[in-house]
């Protein structure tokens, strides 16, 4: 099946899309802000705690 003809058939690619676009871009501002591959990192694992969090209560 294509997923054309399901309600919402590729908001799954969109989703995994924008997790790694949020996740690269929290890193990238982090380090012109930083510039310490440290805190890049830690703010990378941060905006996944907020998905999971936002997943869990939503």
């Amino acid at each position: 099946m294509s997923g054309k003809g399901k309600k919402g058939g590729t908001s799954g690619h969109v989703v995994r899309g924008g997790i790694s676009f949020g996740s690269a871009l929290a890193i990238v501002i982090s380090w012109s802000l930083h510039e310490s591959i440290l805190w890049a990192i830690i703010h990378g694992v941060f905006g996944w705690f907020y998905v999971i969090y936002y997943a869990v209560t939503r």
